[in-house]
């Protein structure tokens, strides 16, 4: 869609441009003359490597405009996720936005509640494009063309990690034409703070002669915090360890103090693109992008008890438990050139890419610690336990893909054909204190310098973790569609692949420094994935479809000890990939004299061997292959306009997602069977509600003074859902369903638009997942009387005024 600038004599265009949350396929009304005929918007996607309408596309496809986004003052993924139908995001705010991707689709999902901190090393089950890179860095969304939501796997013409679909960012590129742009301003205020959020932005298209053009855009989001870390650590002059409230180190319990509004977000983002159209045939297209997090803490509560005050007290509002601030930031850029040549007989593209990724992050790690007993078990019951982990990755690739696409039918075959390479690098990192504890121990026991005969270090580091990987992945790729008729056509697609795997870890835990792992192996996989495509015009309104489709995913390595008092089994170690298999049919078309449009399908997706987060005996993050699940369902989405004035878009699915065998997982050492059940065939998928639902409602009216009024309402919707696969009582929980509901009105003249807003107008506290009591929660007994368990909460009430001026 473009950018709404109204044009005072045609009165739909504005209607066809109004704030629309999702959908596609708009119906534009446009007067000619006295009599209106209504024609339809083109929405062109590039799903398939080739530009084609949205209602061409013979399976079910998503997708979200960047002038959508603009006019419903959406910057964030997971907001503009909930709506699009069937779509579910775990919302852990911006402090891990870009660490683990929350992205679910039909269920298909490994994560659970308690992972957040620390990239996985399953990778995700929705693969994420920024153009034609594959990257999953949660970009602030600003100057985007289009955003395709592409369900089920897409294996023929993604890579790896494609297995439940793909979402794909189409950034605006320079134009030519004109030199333009635009200035934006954000003012709001969230339910919780005591201070405000600011975003503020520029736009600048330049062109430099009739065949090159510059654009650019840079932006700032500053947004005061919301949670308040009632029942932090007073901490010494090192900002290190915990002080004594009596000055006594053997015996002072700690002191704490309250930080309001700790989460603050402070994120800096921009990009520079140059386009050459050398003739209409050649173009070269340059693009560097770069985004600066700093984030203060968590956008997560803590809804059980504390023992800070000497007897049991209850959480307020808005207030996280953790004994530590927990700051993080990230750096992430992204530079890639494409050039695109007609060859006459086809269109030769060729994209090269290369990105770096890093962050890194303070967790409070006291809790599960407390939970685990080991301050009492291990560490001999510090009067002021801190467990603190300071976590971190980096992840840097080359990405190279040549595609050929053909211009014209020639024997009633169009094609698409190509050749993709990948060589990424990754490394992740975990080093975990218990600052202060050798200095308490050193005061508390005579006898603690004979700890040494026992091989322990005097050290308060005791975890250390590094893994080094390299991932290189070669494809050929291809699509042929054959046109029995104009009406009947039948697509098969393949990609066959080559992927190398080398795997460096380290683990040790160095206060006693002979327990540890080091699973360093290499691995290599080739196979080749199908799909089958049946599409068949019933009407000029009306398309069914059918589809066979095949994904994939690489494997890789857990890191577990193997000896002494935390070892673990060595079948830990490594993972293998897992494959599933999409069967889905559908219908999607027009009525009513073309003013609604719909979508129906139905799908079943057949999941091998599936990677599933789980966790070791001693409670470390793995993953281990189960033997199959299975998600199904139903997805519908219907759009149109109600009158010339007022559109809508509705929304919905329902999926269930469950095993379809007993997952078992590797036991303890000690146990007599090599194995342990970790849930039963039949138990429900993670994070995955069975239903969502979306409903948007706008209204445009048509000023005496020629401007628009645009106001708009709309609703998401989710059911309960679990925290985490199987029956772990330390770990599972029952999540509710919730409802978010979002207004606004805008007025807009020709270059610039006024609005005001109100997102979660009911202040729902949004529950997406959860790190339970069980796992991470208050224990007088183990000294701890803080409590880190959370809730991941979506954002509450905030009220805004934006401000958008053109030229």
């Amino acid at each position: 869609m473009k950018n709404t600038i109204f044009n005072k004599s045609v009165v739909s265009t504005a209607i066809g441009a109004a704030l629309s949350v999702s959908m596609p396929g708009v119906v534009v009304a446009q007067e000619q003359g006295a009599q209106q005929q209504k024609q339809y918007e083109v929405i062109e996607v590039t799903a398939n490597r080739r530009t084609q309408s949205i209602q061409d596309v013979p399976y079910n496809i998503s997708a979200m405009s960047g002038s959508e986004l603009e006019e419903g003052s959406i910057q964030d993924a997971s907001e503009m996720m909930r709506n699009i139908a069937g779509i579910t995001v775990v919302d852990r705010g911006y402090r891990n936005s870009g660490t683990v991707n929350g992205v679910i689709i039909r269920g298909v999902n490994v994560d659970n509640g308690a992972n957040g901190d620390v990239p996985l090393s399953a990778v995700p089950t929705v693969a994420s494009y920024i153009g034609e890179t594959p990257l999953y860095a949660n970009f602030i969304l600003k100057d985007i063309e289009m955003v395709e939501v592409l369900r089920g796997p897409q294996g023929t013409l993604y890579g790896s990690g494609s297995l439940a679909g793909t979402v794909k960012y189409r950034m605006n590129k320079p134009e030519t034409d004109e030199f333009s742009g635009n200035v934006s301003v954000n003012v709001s205020q969230t339910d919780g703070s005591e201070g405000n959020n600011l975003t503020t932005d520029l736009l600048l298209n330049i062109p430099l002669s009739d065949n090159l053009a510059v654009r650019a855009n840079i932006g700032k989001v500053d947004n005061d915090g919301i949670i308040d870390y009632t029942n932090v650590y007073v901490l010494d002059s090192n900002n290190y360890a915990p002080v004594p409230d009596n000055g006594d180190l053997a015996t002072g319990g700690p002191k704490f103090r309250s930080v309001e509004d700790a989460d603050y977000v402070d994120i800096e983002y921009g990009r520079i693109s140059a386009l050459y159209q050398a003739s209409e045939g050649f173009s070269i297209l340059l693009s560097h992008q770069f985004q600066q997090d700093d984030i203060g803490g968590r956008r997560q509560t803590t809804t059980g008890n504390h023992w800070v005050n000497g007897t049991e007290e209850a959480y307020g509002e808005y207030e996280n438990g953790a004994v530590l601030l927990e700051p993080s930031e990230r750096d992430v850029s992204l530079t890639a050139l494409e050039i695109e040549v007609d060859l006459g007989f086809a269109t030769l593209t060729s994209s090269s890419s290369v990105y770096d990724h890093e962050g890194q992050a303070t967790s409070d790690n006291t809790g599960f610690y407390a939970q685990q007993n080991w301050f009492q078990n291990l560490y001999y019951g510090s009067p002021r336990p801190l467990a603190k982990a300071n976590r971190g990755y980096k992840d840097e690739a080359f990405v190279q893909e040549v595609r050929l696409v053909s211009n014209e039918r020639v024997a009633n075959m169009d094609w698409v054909a190509g050749f993709y390479y990948m060589d990424n690098d990754s490394y992740t990192f975990q080093d975990s204190f218990m600052p202060g504890y050798q200095e308490w121990a050193g005061a508390a026991f005579d006898w603690w310098p004979t700890m040494e005969n026992f091989g322990m270090v005097y050290t308060d580091n005791d975890f250390r973790y590094r893994r080094n990987v390299n991932f290189k992945d070669k494809a050929l790729f291809g699509e042929l569609t054959y046109h029995f008729s104009d009406e009947f056509r039948a697509t098969v697609g393949v990609r066959a692949f080559k992927n190398e795997y080398d795997n460096k870890t380290d683990l040790s835990l160095p206060i006693w420094p002979y327990l540890g792992a080091q699973p360093n192996f290499k691995t290599d996989e080739n196979d080749t994935l199908f799909k089958v495509n049946l599409s068949y015009d019933i009407s000029d309104e009306t398309m069914v479809y059918a589809t066979v489709s095949e994904g994939y995913r690489r494997g890789g390595a857990n890191a577990v000890p193997l000896d002494g008092n935390l070892a673990e089994r060595p079948e830990w170690q490594q993972y293998n990939s897992d494959m599933a298999t999409n069967y889905e049919v559908g219908v999607k078309g027009r009525f009513g004299d073309g003013m609604h449009s719909y979508t129906l399908s139905a799908f079943r997706l057949d999941w091998d061997n599936p990677q599933l987060n789980t966790a070791s005996t001693w409670g470390f993050f793995t993953v281990a292959n189960g033997e199959s699940a299975q998600t199904q369902g139903l997805e519908f989405e219907l759009y149109g306009y109600l009158t010339d004035s007022l559109h809508y878009v509705l929304g919905y699915a329902m999926v269930q997602a469950e095993l379809t065998d007993d997952f078992y997982a590797p036991s303890s050492v000690s146990a007599a069977s090599s194995t342990r059940l970790v849930a039963e065939d039949g138990s429900e998928l993670p994070l995955a509600p069975e239903h969502t639902f979306s409903l948007s409602l706008d209204y445009t009216h048509e000023l005496d003074n020629g401007m628009y009024w645009v106001s708009q309402a709309n609703m998401y919707y989710q059911s309960d859902s679990l925290n985490w696969l199987g029956d772990d009582p330390a770990r599972q929980a029952d999540i509710d369903g919730f409802a978010v509901v979002n207004v606004s009105t805008r007025l807009s003249a020709d270059d610039w638009d006024l609005t005001l807003y109100i997102k979660n107008l009911t202040n729902e506290e949004g529950i997406t997942g959860l790190i339970t009591e069980g796992h991470m929660g208050t224990d007088p007994a183990e000294n701890f009387l803080g409590n880190s368990s959370r809730n991941y909460i979506s954002l509450p009430r905030t009220i805004g005024l934006s401000a958008t001026y053109r030229f």
